[in-house]
């Protein structure tokens, strides 16, 4: 059946496109902070064991909107590791780091999903997509507060 919301198929597409890409960095972040919730060490153990909970319980919740978005413009969304590994832009790291370097880890990973959601506000606006606009605002705010109070965790 035809989707008509008052955005044309090709807009809709451009639009799926980011958000697939947006959904491929939430995903593999939202892996990450899982990992290291599960394997975090040191003096800041329970600190950073509750934060990273926090971090990819509030990052599961995200891609479940970023994914009925997508199925909403009328596309199927990405679902394998394949696919994300092609759409993202962050990498998993091979690893697992100390505690420092998991905050930076995740500090990059936050700030690189901001940037990759900040690319797909274009075509939103572009096609009037307020819904969309809204989605991607939000995931905005919450990535760059979250990468705020990482960055404060570095602080001396």
């Amino acid at each position: 059946m035809e989707i008509d919301i008052g955005i044309n198929k090709e807009d809709r597409a451009k639009i799926a496109k980011g958000l697939s890409r947006l959904l491929a960095d939430s995903f593999t972040l939202y892996l990450t902070t899982h990992h290291f919730h599960w394997n975090v060490t040191g003096p800041m153990f329970n600190t950073l064991h509750l934060m990273f909970e926090e971090q990819y319980t509030e990052l599961w919740g995200a891609i479940d909107l970023i994914a009925e978005r997508i199925r909403a413009l009328g596309f199927p969304a990405p679902g394998s590791y394949k696919e994300y590994e092609k759409l993202a832009s962050l990498k998993q790291p091979e690893e697992v780091p100390n505690a420092q370097d998991m905050i930076r880890y995740l500090l990059a990973g936050h700030e690189a999903v901001a940037k990759t959601a900040r690319a797909a506000v274009p075509q939103a606006e572009k096609a009037s997509d307020e819904p969309t606009l809204d989605l991607l605002t939000q995931r905005l705010q919450i990535h760059e507060k979250t990468a705020w109070m990482l960055r404060s965790l570095l602080e001396k």
